[in-house]
């Protein structure tokens, strides 16, 4: 399995933009995807963005798409949430995971087998 730690959040207003990194450590020859997901207090874990780690092909929420981009770095072993245009409504923890089989539901949370500690993102109006 992998280590994933993930950096980034915080405070911002509605409407600014906010980039989560998540380090990628461990056994990562056998990563066939990472995702984003999230968890507002109350409710419950949300699906947001996910990408294949060897092909690179992105899958969005429709919630965050056209707004968020997913995307990776294989040299660095970094994978990425740029966030625009946020609104108060984003406000959650968010984490990154990893998906170590071959099959899997990208969207579907009890697929990955790795998550990292997650990262508070507070959008206030």
């Amino acid at each position: 399995q992998v280590q994933l730690v993930e950096s980034g959040g915080g405070p911002v207003q509605a409407g600014d933009s906010l980039r989560l990194s998540c380090l990628v450590s461990g056994r990562t020859f056998n990563t066939y995807a990472m995702g984003w997901f999230r968890q507002a207090p109350g409710k419950e874990r949300e699906y947001v963005a996910a990408m294949s780690w060897k092909g690179g092909n992105t899958y969005y929420a429709d919630s965050v798409k056209g707004r968020f981009a997913i995307s990776k770095d294989n040299a660095k072993n970094m994978l990425y949430l740029q966030m625009n245009s946020l609104k108060p409504e984003d406000t959650a923890v968010y984490y990154c995971a990893a998906v170590n089989q071959p099959r899997y539901d990208y969207a579907d949370y009890k697929w990955y087998d790795s998550w990292g500690q997650g990262t508070q993102v507070t959008v206030s109006s």
